[in-house]
Protein backbone atom coordinates (compact mmCIF):
# COMPACT_ATOMS: atom_id res chain seq x y z
CA UNK A 1 0.00 0.00 0.00
CA UNK A 2 1.01 3.56 -0.89
CA UNK A 3 1.23 6.22 0.91
CA UNK A 4 -1.02 8.63 -1.97
CA UNK A 5 -1.62 12.12 -1.58
CA UNK A 6 -5.19 12.99 -1.60
CA UNK A 7 -5.10 15.39 -4.71
CA UNK A 8 -3.71 11.98 -6.85
CA UNK A 9 -6.78 9.82 -5.27
CA UNK A 10 -9.55 12.48 -6.62
CA UNK A 11 -7.66 13.29 -9.92
CA UNK A 12 -8.21 9.31 -10.69
CA UNK A 13 -11.26 9.40 -9.11
CA UNK A 14 -12.08 11.90 -11.39
CA UNK A 15 -10.88 10.04 -14.19
CA UNK A 16 -13.30 7.21 -13.69
CA UNK A 17 -15.87 8.98 -13.72
CA UNK A 18 -14.88 10.49 -16.90
CA UNK A 19 -14.18 6.73 -18.48
CA UNK A 20 -17.87 5.88 -17.29
CA UNK A 21 -19.25 8.99 -18.68
CA UNK A 22 -17.61 8.35 -21.65
CA UNK A 23 -18.86 4.48 -21.66
CA UNK A 24 -23.00 5.77 -21.42
CA UNK A 25 -22.32 8.18 -24.35
CA UNK A 26 -20.32 5.40 -26.72
CA UNK A 27 -22.86 5.89 -29.51
CA UNK A 28 -22.74 9.64 -29.10
CA UNK A 29 -18.74 10.29 -29.44
CA UNK A 30 -18.57 7.40 -31.89
CA UNK A 31 -16.20 5.28 -30.15
CA UNK A 32 -16.05 1.20 -29.34
CA UNK A 33 -15.47 0.73 -25.85
CA UNK A 34 -12.35 -0.65 -26.52
CA UNK A 35 -10.93 3.02 -27.49
CA UNK A 36 -12.71 4.16 -24.98
CA UNK A 37 -11.45 1.99 -22.00
CA UNK A 38 -7.95 1.70 -23.51
CA UNK A 39 -7.29 5.30 -23.64
CA UNK A 40 -8.15 6.27 -19.81
CA UNK A 41 -5.90 2.52 -19.51
CA UNK A 42 -2.79 4.46 -21.15
CA UNK A 43 -3.50 7.54 -18.95
CA UNK A 44 -3.63 5.98 -15.99
CA UNK A 45 -0.88 3.64 -16.31
CA UNK A 46 1.45 7.08 -17.16
CA UNK A 47 0.05 8.83 -14.44
CA UNK A 48 0.55 6.44 -12.35
CA UNK A 49 3.91 5.74 -12.99
CA UNK A 50 4.71 9.23 -12.70
CA UNK A 51 2.98 9.53 -9.02
CA UNK A 52 5.47 6.75 -7.63
CA UNK A 53 2.56 4.36 -7.58
CA UNK A 54 3.40 1.14 -9.76
CA UNK A 55 6.86 -0.42 -10.51
CA UNK A 56 7.78 -3.43 -12.30
CA UNK A 57 7.16 -7.04 -10.21
CA UNK A 58 9.86 -9.69 -10.46
CA UNK A 59 7.90 -13.17 -9.89
CA UNK A 60 9.19 -16.71 -9.89
CA UNK A 61 7.97 -19.13 -12.61
CA UNK A 62 9.73 -22.56 -13.05
CA UNK A 63 12.05 -21.07 -10.63
CA UNK A 64 13.49 -18.29 -12.67
CA UNK A 65 12.95 -14.85 -12.09
CA UNK A 66 10.73 -12.75 -14.38
CA UNK A 67 9.95 -9.22 -14.18
CA UNK A 68 6.20 -8.34 -15.51
CA UNK A 69 5.01 -5.07 -16.71
CA UNK A 70 3.44 -3.26 -14.08
CA UNK A 71 0.07 -3.96 -16.02
CA UNK A 72 0.10 -7.65 -16.60
CA UNK A 73 -0.52 -8.46 -12.78
CA UNK A 74 -3.58 -6.40 -13.02
CA UNK A 75 -5.48 -8.31 -15.89
CA UNK A 76 -8.02 -11.07 -14.33
CA UNK A 77 -6.52 -13.71 -16.65
CA UNK A 78 -9.43 -16.32 -15.57
CA UNK A 79 -12.12 -13.97 -16.61
CA UNK A 80 -10.21 -13.44 -19.48
CA UNK A 81 -10.38 -17.16 -20.10
CA UNK A 82 -13.47 -18.24 -19.67
CA UNK A 83 -14.91 -15.53 -21.93
CA UNK A 84 -12.62 -16.20 -24.47
CA UNK A 85 -13.51 -20.25 -24.08
CA UNK A 86 -16.84 -19.76 -24.03
CA UNK A 87 -17.71 -17.44 -26.82
CA UNK A 88 -15.42 -19.66 -29.64
CA UNK A 89 -17.83 -22.38 -28.34
CA UNK A 90 -20.94 -20.99 -28.49
CA UNK A 91 -20.15 -19.53 -31.97
CA UNK A 92 -18.42 -22.79 -33.70
CA UNK A 93 -21.64 -24.88 -31.84
CA UNK A 94 -24.41 -22.46 -33.22
CA UNK A 95 -23.35 -24.16 -36.88
CA UNK A 96 -24.61 -27.33 -35.77
CA UNK A 97 -28.13 -25.85 -36.23
CA UNK A 98 -28.92 -27.24 -32.13
CA UNK A 99 -30.21 -23.32 -30.89
CA UNK A 100 -32.48 -23.42 -34.11
CA UNK A 101 -33.69 -26.83 -34.18
CA UNK A 102 -34.53 -26.31 -30.52
CA UNK A 103 -36.52 -22.84 -31.50
CA UNK A 104 -38.29 -24.53 -34.50
CA UNK A 105 -39.09 -27.65 -32.39
CA UNK A 106 -40.74 -25.30 -29.96
CA UNK A 107 -42.99 -23.12 -32.37
CA UNK A 108 -44.70 -26.28 -34.06
CA UNK A 109 -45.04 -27.97 -30.45
CA UNK A 110 -46.85 -24.78 -29.48
CA UNK A 111 -49.61 -25.71 -32.58
CA UNK A 112 -49.40 -21.83 -33.40
CA UNK A 113 -51.23 -20.53 -30.24
CA UNK A 114 -50.07 -17.28 -29.69
CA UNK A 115 -49.85 -17.70 -25.68
CA UNK A 116 -48.50 -21.05 -26.22
CA UNK A 117 -45.77 -19.61 -28.25
CA UNK A 118 -45.69 -16.91 -26.15
CA UNK A 119 -44.43 -19.38 -23.31
CA UNK A 120 -42.37 -21.73 -24.83
CA UNK A 121 -40.34 -18.72 -26.13
CA UNK A 122 -40.34 -17.03 -23.08
CA UNK A 123 -38.78 -20.11 -21.38
CA UNK A 124 -36.43 -20.44 -24.41
CA UNK A 125 -35.08 -16.94 -23.97
CA UNK A 126 -34.31 -17.69 -20.64
CA UNK A 127 -32.18 -20.99 -21.34
CA UNK A 128 -30.39 -20.14 -24.48
CA UNK A 129 -29.38 -16.98 -21.95
CA UNK A 130 -28.05 -19.26 -19.50
CA UNK A 131 -26.09 -21.46 -21.76
CA UNK A 132 -25.47 -18.76 -24.51
CA UNK A 133 -25.11 -14.79 -24.09
CA UNK A 134 -27.83 -12.40 -23.76
CA UNK A 135 -26.94 -11.05 -27.28
CA UNK A 136 -26.95 -14.56 -28.71
CA UNK A 137 -30.48 -15.40 -27.37
CA UNK A 138 -31.93 -12.47 -28.32
CA UNK A 139 -30.28 -12.23 -32.08
CA UNK A 140 -31.88 -16.52 -32.09
CA UNK A 141 -35.08 -15.53 -30.22
CA UNK A 142 -36.52 -12.43 -31.57
CA UNK A 143 -35.55 -13.34 -35.25
CA UNK A 144 -37.58 -16.73 -35.14
CA UNK A 145 -40.32 -14.48 -33.32
CA UNK A 146 -40.81 -12.37 -36.22
CA UNK A 147 -40.63 -15.07 -39.09
CA UNK A 148 -43.31 -17.41 -36.97
CA UNK A 149 -45.72 -14.43 -35.94
CA UNK A 150 -45.04 -13.09 -40.04
CA UNK A 151 -46.18 -16.99 -41.05
CA UNK A 152 -48.83 -17.33 -38.43
CA UNK A 153 -50.47 -13.86 -39.41
CA UNK A 154 -50.48 -11.58 -36.06
CA UNK A 155 -47.84 -9.90 -36.82
CA UNK A 156 -49.67 -7.38 -34.50
CA UNK A 157 -48.06 -9.44 -31.48
CA UNK A 158 -44.52 -9.08 -32.43
CA UNK A 159 -44.22 -5.82 -30.47
CA UNK A 160 -45.11 -7.65 -27.15
CA UNK A 161 -43.16 -10.76 -27.73
CA UNK A 162 -40.21 -8.97 -28.67
CA UNK A 163 -40.63 -6.36 -25.71
CA UNK A 164 -41.33 -9.50 -23.28
CA UNK A 165 -38.34 -11.40 -24.74
CA UNK A 166 -35.94 -8.47 -23.95
CA UNK A 167 -36.91 -8.26 -20.44
CA UNK A 168 -36.42 -12.23 -19.84
CA UNK A 169 -32.69 -11.99 -21.45
CA UNK A 170 -31.52 -10.17 -18.43
CA UNK A 171 -33.31 -12.34 -16.17
CA UNK A 172 -31.93 -15.74 -17.75
CA UNK A 173 -28.34 -14.14 -17.64
CA UNK A 174 -28.85 -14.89 -13.62
CA UNK A 175 -28.97 -18.73 -14.20
CA UNK A 176 -25.66 -19.42 -14.03
CA UNK A 177 -22.13 -18.26 -13.64
CA UNK A 178 -21.40 -18.04 -16.72
CA UNK A 179 -24.48 -16.27 -18.64
CA UNK A 180 -23.04 -12.78 -17.83
CA UNK A 181 -20.01 -10.89 -17.51
CA UNK A 182 -20.87 -9.27 -13.95
CA UNK A 183 -21.81 -12.94 -12.82
CA UNK A 184 -18.11 -14.46 -13.70
CA UNK A 185 -16.77 -11.52 -12.07
CA UNK A 186 -18.28 -11.21 -9.01
CA UNK A 187 -18.95 -14.94 -8.92
CA UNK A 188 -15.13 -15.43 -9.20
CA UNK A 189 -14.60 -12.98 -6.81
CA UNK A 190 -16.94 -14.44 -4.12
CA UNK A 191 -15.77 -18.07 -4.70
CA UNK A 192 -19.17 -18.81 -5.22
CA UNK A 193 -19.39 -22.26 -7.48
CA UNK A 194 -21.20 -23.07 -10.51
CA UNK A 195 -23.01 -25.20 -9.15
CA UNK A 196 -23.72 -22.89 -5.44
CA UNK A 197 -24.88 -19.96 -8.23
CA UNK A 198 -27.53 -22.49 -9.89
CA UNK A 199 -29.01 -23.67 -6.98
CA UNK A 200 -28.83 -20.11 -5.62
CA UNK A 201 -30.41 -17.95 -8.35
CA UNK A 202 -32.37 -20.77 -9.99
CA UNK A 203 -35.26 -20.24 -8.12
CA UNK A 204 -35.66 -16.20 -8.23
CA UNK A 205 -35.29 -16.55 -12.30
CA UNK A 206 -38.54 -19.90 -12.23
CA UNK A 207 -40.64 -17.24 -10.13
CA UNK A 208 -39.52 -13.90 -12.52
CA UNK A 209 -40.36 -16.01 -15.78
CA UNK A 210 -43.36 -17.00 -15.09
CA UNK A 211 -44.75 -13.36 -13.44
CA UNK A 212 -42.97 -12.03 -16.52
CA UNK A 213 -44.45 -14.10 -19.04
CA UNK A 214 -48.17 -13.74 -17.24
CA UNK A 215 -48.24 -9.88 -16.68
CA UNK A 216 -46.78 -9.74 -20.07
CA UNK A 217 -49.66 -11.32 -21.90
CA UNK A 218 -52.11 -9.34 -20.00
CA UNK A 219 -50.26 -5.94 -20.64
CA UNK A 220 -49.97 -7.03 -24.34
CA UNK A 221 -53.08 -8.66 -24.85
CA UNK A 222 -51.72 -12.02 -26.14
CA UNK A 223 -54.54 -14.93 -25.80
CA UNK A 224 -54.75 -18.11 -26.52
CA UNK A 225 -56.63 -19.60 -29.70
CA UNK A 226 -60.74 -19.73 -28.82
CA UNK A 227 -61.89 -21.62 -31.71
CA UNK A 228 -61.59 -25.56 -33.33
CA UNK A 229 -61.06 -23.75 -36.17
CA UNK A 230 -58.56 -21.17 -35.44
CA UNK A 231 -56.48 -23.94 -33.67
CA UNK A 232 -56.88 -26.24 -36.91
CA UNK A 233 -55.47 -23.62 -39.08
CA UNK A 234 -52.69 -22.36 -36.93
CA UNK A 235 -51.65 -25.47 -36.30
CA UNK A 236 -51.27 -26.18 -40.60
CA UNK A 237 -49.31 -22.62 -41.05
CA UNK A 238 -46.98 -24.42 -38.02
CA UNK A 239 -46.59 -27.44 -39.95
CA UNK A 240 -44.72 -25.52 -42.69
CA UNK A 241 -41.67 -24.71 -40.10
CA UNK A 242 -38.78 -27.36 -40.48
CA UNK A 243 -36.41 -27.61 -37.86
CA UNK A 244 -33.87 -29.44 -40.23
CA UNK A 245 -33.14 -26.62 -42.30
CA UNK A 246 -30.25 -25.18 -40.22
CA UNK A 247 -28.53 -28.46 -40.25
CA UNK A 248 -25.82 -28.99 -42.58
CA UNK A 249 -24.45 -32.45 -41.64
CA UNK A 250 -26.31 -34.89 -38.91
CA UNK A 251 -22.86 -36.44 -37.67
CA UNK A 252 -22.03 -32.90 -36.68
CA UNK A 253 -25.40 -32.10 -35.08
CA UNK A 254 -25.26 -34.52 -33.25
CA UNK A 255 -21.76 -34.17 -32.04
CA UNK A 256 -22.27 -30.46 -31.49
CA UNK A 257 -25.49 -31.60 -29.30
CA UNK A 258 -22.94 -34.26 -26.92
CA UNK A 259 -20.37 -31.57 -26.72
CA UNK A 260 -22.95 -28.58 -25.40
CA UNK A 261 -24.57 -31.50 -22.70
CA UNK A 262 -20.72 -32.30 -21.48
CA UNK A 263 -19.66 -28.30 -21.28
CA UNK A 264 -22.78 -27.68 -19.33
CA UNK A 265 -21.88 -30.47 -16.84
CA UNK A 266 -17.86 -30.28 -17.32
CA UNK A 267 -18.16 -25.99 -16.37
CA UNK A 268 -20.70 -27.01 -13.47
CA UNK A 269 -18.10 -29.76 -12.04
CA UNK A 270 -14.81 -27.98 -11.82
CA UNK A 271 -14.59 -27.39 -8.39
CA UNK A 272 -14.84 -31.49 -7.75
CA UNK A 273 -12.57 -32.66 -10.96
CA UNK A 274 -9.09 -33.72 -10.01
CA UNK A 275 -6.47 -31.52 -11.54
CA UNK A 276 -8.61 -29.96 -13.21
CA UNK A 277 -9.90 -27.64 -10.24
CA UNK A 278 -6.49 -26.47 -10.25
CA UNK A 279 -7.04 -25.33 -13.86
CA UNK A 280 -10.32 -23.57 -12.94
CA UNK A 281 -13.45 -23.02 -15.49
CA UNK A 282 -11.49 -20.83 -17.87
CA UNK A 283 -9.09 -24.23 -18.91
CA UNK A 284 -12.70 -25.94 -19.39
CA UNK A 285 -13.83 -23.11 -21.71
CA UNK A 286 -10.65 -23.25 -23.72
CA UNK A 287 -10.27 -27.41 -23.64
CA UNK A 288 -14.33 -27.55 -25.36
CA UNK A 289 -13.20 -24.49 -27.64
CA UNK A 290 -10.11 -26.17 -29.09
CA UNK A 291 -12.41 -29.73 -29.33
CA UNK A 292 -15.32 -28.11 -31.66
CA UNK A 293 -12.80 -25.95 -33.52
CA UNK A 294 -10.85 -29.14 -34.76
CA UNK A 295 -14.21 -29.83 -36.54
CA UNK A 296 -12.84 -26.76 -38.76
CA UNK A 297 -9.35 -26.97 -38.40
CA UNK A 298 -8.44 -25.81 -41.54
CA UNK A 299 -10.94 -22.75 -41.63
CA UNK A 300 -10.49 -21.89 -37.89
CA UNK A 301 -9.47 -18.02 -39.14
CA UNK A 302 -12.68 -17.20 -39.61
CA UNK A 303 -13.67 -18.05 -36.09
CA UNK A 304 -10.93 -16.13 -34.90
CA UNK A 305 -12.06 -13.41 -36.90
CA UNK A 306 -15.73 -13.46 -35.68
CA UNK A 307 -14.76 -13.49 -32.21
CA UNK A 308 -15.58 -9.87 -30.22
CA UNK A 309 -11.72 -8.69 -29.73
CA UNK A 310 -13.93 -5.58 -28.93
CA UNK A 311 -14.96 -6.93 -25.96
CA UNK A 312 -11.92 -9.00 -24.95
CA UNK A 313 -9.86 -6.20 -25.47
CA UNK A 314 -11.87 -4.07 -23.50
CA UNK A 315 -12.09 -6.33 -20.69
CA UNK A 316 -8.15 -6.09 -20.48
CA UNK A 317 -8.00 -2.59 -20.42
CA UNK A 318 -11.01 -2.06 -18.01
CA UNK A 319 -8.90 -4.40 -15.72
CA UNK A 320 -5.55 -2.36 -16.11
CA UNK A 321 -7.91 0.83 -14.93
CA UNK A 322 -9.48 -0.42 -11.87
CA UNK A 323 -5.69 -2.18 -11.02
CA UNK A 324 -4.28 1.60 -11.02
CA UNK A 325 -7.73 2.58 -9.35
CA UNK A 326 -6.91 0.40 -6.88
CA UNK A 327 -3.06 1.82 -6.38
CA UNK A 328 -4.57 4.89 -6.39
CA UNK A 329 -6.74 4.42 -3.22
CA UNK A 330 -9.87 5.52 -5.42
CA UNK A 331 -11.53 2.01 -4.52
CA UNK A 332 -10.37 2.46 -0.55
CA UNK A 333 -12.37 5.95 -1.45
CA UNK A 334 -15.19 4.19 -3.20
CA UNK A 335 -15.51 1.73 -0.21
CA UNK A 336 -14.94 3.95 2.67
CA UNK A 337 -18.29 5.61 0.91
CA UNK A 338 -19.89 2.09 0.57
CA UNK A 339 -19.27 1.37 4.17
CA UNK A 340 -22.32 3.22 5.44
CA UNK A 341 -24.38 1.03 3.43
CA UNK A 342 -23.13 -2.39 4.63
CA UNK A 343 -22.78 -0.62 8.15
CA UNK A 344 -26.95 -0.28 7.17
CA UNK A 345 -27.00 -3.92 8.23
CA UNK A 346 -27.86 -6.90 5.49
CA UNK A 347 -31.59 -5.88 5.44
CA UNK A 348 -31.23 -2.15 4.62
CA UNK A 349 -27.68 -2.34 3.37
CA UNK A 350 -28.38 -5.24 1.19
CA UNK A 351 -31.56 -3.71 -0.49
CA UNK A 352 -29.90 0.42 -1.18
CA UNK A 353 -26.82 -1.62 -2.89
CA UNK A 354 -29.13 -3.73 -5.21
CA UNK A 355 -30.88 -0.73 -6.31
CA UNK A 356 -28.20 1.21 -6.72
CA UNK A 357 -26.54 -0.93 -8.30
CA UNK A 358 -29.73 -1.32 -10.80
CA UNK A 359 -29.48 2.18 -11.68
CA UNK A 360 -26.12 2.77 -12.01
CA UNK A 361 -26.34 -0.48 -14.74
CA UNK A 362 -29.65 0.86 -16.11
CA UNK A 363 -27.59 4.05 -17.90
CA UNK A 364 -23.71 2.78 -18.40
CA UNK A 365 -22.23 -0.69 -18.93
CA UNK A 366 -22.60 -3.22 -15.77
CA UNK A 367 -18.98 -4.58 -16.75
CA UNK A 368 -17.43 -1.76 -15.21
CA UNK A 369 -19.52 -1.54 -12.16
CA UNK A 370 -19.19 -5.47 -11.49
CA UNK A 371 -15.49 -5.20 -11.67
CA UNK A 372 -15.17 -2.16 -8.91
CA UNK A 373 -17.81 -4.04 -6.69
CA UNK A 374 -15.79 -6.98 -7.02
CA UNK A 375 -12.72 -5.43 -6.18
CA UNK A 376 -14.11 -3.36 -2.68
CA UNK A 377 -16.37 -6.15 -1.73
CA UNK A 378 -13.51 -8.55 -2.19
CA UNK A 379 -11.21 -6.60 0.29
CA UNK A 380 -13.93 -6.69 3.08
CA UNK A 381 -13.48 -10.29 3.78
CA UNK A 382 -17.04 -11.00 2.76
CA UNK A 383 -18.18 -15.29 2.85
CA UNK A 384 -19.50 -16.27 -0.57
CA UNK A 385 -22.43 -16.69 0.41
CA UNK A 386 -22.93 -12.74 1.74
CA UNK A 387 -26.11 -11.22 -0.02
CA UNK A 388 -24.11 -8.38 -0.06
CA UNK A 389 -22.49 -10.25 -3.28
CA UNK A 390 -26.01 -11.29 -4.52
CA UNK A 391 -27.06 -7.57 -4.40
CA UNK A 392 -24.81 -6.51 -6.82
CA UNK A 393 -25.54 -9.80 -9.16
CA UNK A 394 -29.06 -8.75 -9.01
CA UNK A 395 -28.81 -5.35 -9.47
CA UNK A 396 -26.15 -5.16 -12.38
CA UNK A 397 -28.09 -7.67 -14.14
CA UNK A 398 -31.75 -6.75 -13.96
CA UNK A 399 -30.86 -2.64 -13.91
CA UNK A 400 -30.44 -3.85 -18.15
CA UNK A 401 -34.38 -3.69 -18.18
CA UNK A 402 -34.54 -0.37 -17.55
CA UNK A 403 -33.52 1.49 -20.61
CA UNK A 404 -32.80 0.24 -23.88
CA UNK A 405 -29.10 1.09 -23.41
CA UNK A 406 -29.31 -0.59 -19.70
CA UNK A 407 -27.81 -3.74 -21.86
CA UNK A 408 -26.64 -4.92 -24.89
CA UNK A 409 -29.67 -7.48 -25.53
CA UNK A 410 -31.83 -5.20 -24.75
CA UNK A 411 -30.84 -3.03 -27.30
CA UNK A 412 -30.61 -5.31 -29.92
CA UNK A 413 -34.46 -5.40 -29.07
CA UNK A 414 -35.08 -2.51 -30.37
CA UNK A 415 -32.78 -2.83 -33.88
CA UNK A 416 -34.82 -5.85 -34.16
CA UNK A 417 -38.42 -4.01 -33.26
CA UNK A 418 -37.21 -0.90 -35.65
CA UNK A 419 -36.00 -3.03 -38.11
CA UNK A 420 -40.15 -4.57 -38.63
CA UNK A 421 -40.82 -1.06 -38.72
CA UNK A 422 -42.65 -1.26 -35.18
CA UNK A 423 -42.77 2.19 -33.34
CA UNK A 424 -40.79 2.05 -30.23
CA UNK A 425 -38.85 5.25 -28.77
CA UNK A 426 -36.48 5.56 -26.21
CA UNK A 427 -39.02 7.05 -23.88
CA UNK A 428 -41.71 4.59 -25.17
CA UNK A 429 -39.40 1.43 -23.81
CA UNK A 430 -38.98 3.01 -20.50
CA UNK A 431 -42.63 3.52 -19.94
CA UNK A 432 -42.96 -0.54 -20.60
CA UNK A 433 -40.31 -1.90 -19.25
CA UNK A 434 -39.56 0.15 -16.24
CA UNK A 435 -43.49 -1.65 -13.99
CA UNK A 436 -41.41 -5.07 -15.07
CA UNK A 437 -37.92 -3.92 -14.08
CA UNK A 438 -39.81 -2.46 -10.78
CA UNK A 439 -41.18 -5.57 -9.53
CA UNK A 440 -38.09 -8.06 -10.64
CA UNK A 441 -35.91 -6.06 -8.78
CA UNK A 442 -38.26 -5.94 -5.78
CA UNK A 443 -38.64 -9.84 -6.10
CA UNK A 444 -34.60 -9.90 -6.03
CA UNK A 445 -34.69 -7.80 -3.09
CA UNK A 446 -37.22 -9.55 -1.28
CA UNK A 447 -35.36 -13.04 -2.28
CA UNK A 448 -31.71 -12.08 -1.31
CA UNK A 449 -32.93 -10.97 1.87
CA UNK A 450 -35.26 -13.51 2.54
CA UNK A 451 -34.31 -17.09 1.06
CA UNK A 452 -30.00 -15.60 1.61
CA UNK A 453 -30.19 -13.56 4.04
Amino acid sequence: MHDVPQFVTYLFAGLLVAMILCLALEEKIHAKKSVIVGGFAVITLLLAAAFGLVRPETVQILGHPVTLPVYIPGVDWAVIAIILGSSLFVDVTSKCGLFTWIAIKLTKASGGDPLRLLIYYGVMTVVFSAVLNNVTAMIIVGTLSAVSLGKLRINNKLLGFLLIEALLTNVGGLLTLISSVPNIIIGNAAGISFVDFFVTASPYVVVATAVTIFVGARVFAIKGLDSEQAKVEAAILVAGFDENDGIESESFFKFGTLMTGLFIVSMASVSVTPYVKELGMGYVALTFALIMLVRFKSTADRFYQALDWDLLAFFGCLFIVINMMEHALVLNLIGDGLKPIIALGEITGTGVLLFASAIASSVTDNIPLAAMLAKILGGMELTSDSPFWWAVIFGANLGGNITPIGSASTLVAVTIIHKNKLPMSFAGFVKVAVPFAAFQLILACAYVLLVLG
